[in-house]
């Protein structure tokens, strides 16, 4: 009877076997069709890479062909003569007829008084390519809107004869510049675009990828402009599987299905299927006490060796610069001390990190800077290998990136930002599960690096590209409204926040002039730094020109806030930090707000006389955000124009936020904002000063002062002292600080009194307790 059992089932199978075989062919097919689709997307992405570089030679060669026949124009002898004489419509005219296809050129005066009668008419953009020329003494070249379209400014500076500095206009055809565009072609699933500010001048492909084509953006040397490319997201197989994987299975699937169909189901007579179990069989099993006797079988363990690889080796020490792993972020030289290799490791430790805290989701953006591409993509190689879905959100402020985090519920995001840094600079900002990165954590990255103790997933994670500025400007514009229009000057610096704050400040309703607002990584006007009083020098003349209300300026990555008034008056950060408390501390009363010691010895009084709690607080914006979660505070700041708002916002570091509630403020009043700004108490102070001293000893030559001061012979009598950065002493009517920078080798110090006779007397003692310690160095007070 077995027998006839064993028979009928091979025959069962036998009959299955034809279906069993369509279902696997089936499923190989789909495996297949994946594969094959995921190959098209790779290398779709790959021809429009190809066709962006070969486009940005292109463009860089046209950009340098036109600067150059502008200086060749220059050398003209009847341009030349024309000049000399001051006849500037004389050298215009000779201009137009020895360059053919010219199609406008004219001289104007250094002064520029005809452009800013009516810049709106005359054209920011062309307004800002004149103040650029004649701010760099050479040639400069931007796209800028003349009649009546997009067209190709040129200009450059000139001697007209008596009347003195001038600058040179020339409008050529916009092909003249994009020509080299026509010979390449994206392809038609991708996005190819030449930009300039926010703003796409020509564009190939696909225009719905456009918002998220920052994040293969390439900058053309020499002009603001840049190329940006997008392409859909590759979207993985059945499973999550890549391409080579799912044709893997594919064909595995397909060879069974051969055999089952060819074979008919038959199996081997030496493998014999299972009998059935007779009752008589079945009732001579184990006793209950023979099974308790009975060893359990050994379970095996799981292995982990097929589902992932090994992790990466250990890094040599000497491969990788322990000194960019600072006190608050990561920050180095683009070259030597960073590469996109540096930046896939440091990718995939923070990856390893979040991954221990059960996040997987990663925002990262990137400032302007031109290293910014290259590193971005390295970090997302990086967050990948570990195995982390990488939300890519392109060109973006810092803030914004922070924003991201919050906005689509991720927790952790990377910046890549070198900040207020020179331009060879770059570096990362990271927050994991909302907490920013410093000191022993961001040591432990490159502890894990060096150990080799990274993750490192059996398949990269996802990758995606997001553009959230709209989002992030719709939620300012949504709270915060104008009560009336204020005339606003923004100056970018050529900073990333050129890239969104004109747009924010007009969504709340101010009308903006913008001032260096086009991003440039060389940051050609001036070092996008407002704490520093000369780099507000533009800033305080372009408002007196436009006869502005307020001059606002941001750093490089746009978290910092610089402010001047209508009359061209710096406002120090520490003040500003006293209007906003005001303002937060009527909706909250007895609220805390925490401010740093480089503030204003005035500061905590006005918290107190507005029923706040005063905190003073340690520099540094990370340290900042930990101690406004610690102490639940609802505003923060800083001297250096760190300001954090807990109300109404998320708590992070944000130039543009604070901007649109400074203007909030400032348009509920009835007075001028110069009025406004002159109410805030204020006394005799210096900014910062930086003493330069040996690699390595800022923190012990301040820890000699602290024990100096808190010895019976203290010298500070009268004073209170703060040692909880560096050594602060409050007197009544003044106070003095010195500190240990913790990114480079110098002592900060910040000396205010009542009056010049009390600053000159407390700069006097620190002075005395300095000169000894420091030897020959010079203070510089």
């Amino acid at each position: 009877m077995s027998g006839i059992g064993e028979g009928q089932r091979g025959r069962s199978l036998g009959r299955s076997a034809p279906l069993l075989g369509v279902l696997l062919i089936l499923l190989a097919g789909w495996f297949g069709w994946s594969a094959v689709q995921q190959w098209r997307q790779e290398a779709n992405g790959q021809a429009l890479e190809a066709a962006r570089d070969q486009a940005v030679q292109g463009l860089q060669e046209a950009a340098a062909g036109q600067l150059k026949q502008l200086q060749q124009q220059l050398k003209n002898e009847r341009v030349q003569q024309a000049l000399q004489a001051g006849d500037a419509a004389a050298a215009a005219l000779a201009v137009r007829e020895s360059w053919t296809g010219v199609e406008h050129a004219e001289v104007l005066t250094a002064d520029l008084a005809n452009a800013y009668a009516d810049p709106a008419a005359f054209g920011y953009a062309r307004l800002a390519l004149l103040e650029a020329a004649l701010a760099e003494g050479k040639p400069s070249l931007r796209v800028v809107r003349d009649g009546g379209g997009n067209r190709l400014g040129l200009a450059a500076p000139v001697q007209l004869g008596s009347l003195g500095p001038a600058v040179l206009y020339v409008r050529q055809p916009l092909l003249r510049l994009t020509s080299p565009l026509d010979q390449v072609s994206a392809p038609s699933a991708g996005f190819l675009g030449l930009r300039q500010g926010a703003h796409d001048l020509v564009a190939q492909g696909d225009a719905g990828l456009a918002e998220s084509a920052e994040a293969l953006a390439r900058p053309i040397p020499g002009t603001p402009l840049r190329l940006v490319a997008a392409v859909p997201n590759v979207e993985p197989g059945p499973l999550g599987l890549g391409s080579l994987a799912s044709a893997i299975v594919a064909l595995l699937l397909a060879f069974i299905a051969v055999l089952l169909v060819v074979g008919r189901g038959r199996l081997p007579k030496s493998l014999p299927l299972p009998r059935r179990a007779t009752v008589a069989e079945a009732d001579h099993g184990p006793t209950l006490s023979e099974s308790l006797q009975m060893a359990p079988p050994p379970v095996a363990e799981a292995s982990t060796t097929e589902s992932a690889p090994p992790p990466p080796p250990p890094v040599p020490a000497e491969e990788l610069a322990a000194g960019i792993f600072r006190a608050y972020d990561i920050r180095g030289v683009v070259g030597s001390e960073l590469t996109p290799k540096t930046a896939a490791l440091i990718g995939q430790a923070i990856g390893t990190v979040a991954l221990e805290q059960g996040l997987r989701e990663v925002v990262i953006g990137r400032d302007g800077r031109l290293s910014g591409p290259e590193l971005a993509a390295g970090l997302a190689e990086g967050l990948r290998r570990a195995g982390c879905a990488v939300i890519d959100i392109g060109l973006a402020p810092t803030p914004v990136v922070y924003y991201a985090a919050f906005h689509l519920r991720t927790g952790t995001c990377v910046a890549v930002t070198g900040s207020h840094n020179p331009p060879e600079y770059n570096g990362f900002k990271v927050v994991i599960g909302g907490e920013t990165l410093s000191g022993d954590a961001i040591t432990d990255l490159y502890q894990r690096i060096i150990e080799g103790r990274l993750v490192q997933a059996a398949e990269p994670g996802d990758y995606q590209q997001r553009d959230v500025s709209a989002d992030y400007i719709q939620r300012i514009a949504d709270d915060v409204q104008l009560d009336r229009p204020l005339k606003v000057v923004a100056d970018a610096g050529n900073g990333v926040a050129g890239a969104l704050a004109p747009q924010l400040l007009e969504a709340i309703g101010a009308e903006v002039i913008p001032l260096y607002c086009d991003v440039d990584g060389t940051f050609p006007n001036h070092h996008p730094d407002p704490s520093e009083p000369a780099n507000l020098e533009d800033l305080v003349q372009t408002v007196k020109r436009f006869g502005a209300d307020l001059g606002v300026a941001f750093d490089g990555d746009g978290d910092r806030l610089g402010v001047v008034t209508g009359e061209g008056k710096i406002i120090y950060a520490d003040r500003l930090l006293m209007l906003f408390a005001a303002d937060v501390l009527m909706r909250n009363p007895g609220a805390m707000v925490i401010y740093d010691v480089k503030c204003t010895g005035k500061l905590s009084d006005h918290v107190l006389r507005n029923g706040g709690s005063p905190l003073m607080w340690k520099t540094r914006h990370s340290l900042m955000k930990s101690k406004m979660r610690e102490t639940d505070a609802e505003l923060a700041g800083e001297m250096s124009g760190h300001f954090f708002f807990k109300e109404r916002w998320f708590g992070f570091d944000d130039g543009l936020y604070a901007t649109a509630r400074l203007l909030e403020i400032l348009a509920q009043r009835e007075e001028t904002p110069d009025e406004v700004l002159a109410e805030l108490p204020e006394m005799v102070a210096t900014p910062e000063l930086k003493v330069p001293v040996a690699e390595g000893t800022p923190h012990a030559l301040v820890a000699m002062l602290v024990a100096a001061a808190q010895s019976p012979d203290n010298p500070y009598v009268g004073g209170r002292l703060s040692t909880i950065d560096g050594l602060r002493v409050d007197f009544p009517d003044g106070w003095g600080l010195v500190r240990a920078s913790n990114t480079t080798p110098v002592l900060v110090l910040r000396f205010e009194g009542n009056d010049e006779a009390a600053l000159e007397r407390i700069q006097a003692l620190f002075r005395s307790q300095l000169q000894p310690v420091l030897g020959d160095t010079p203070l510089g007070f």
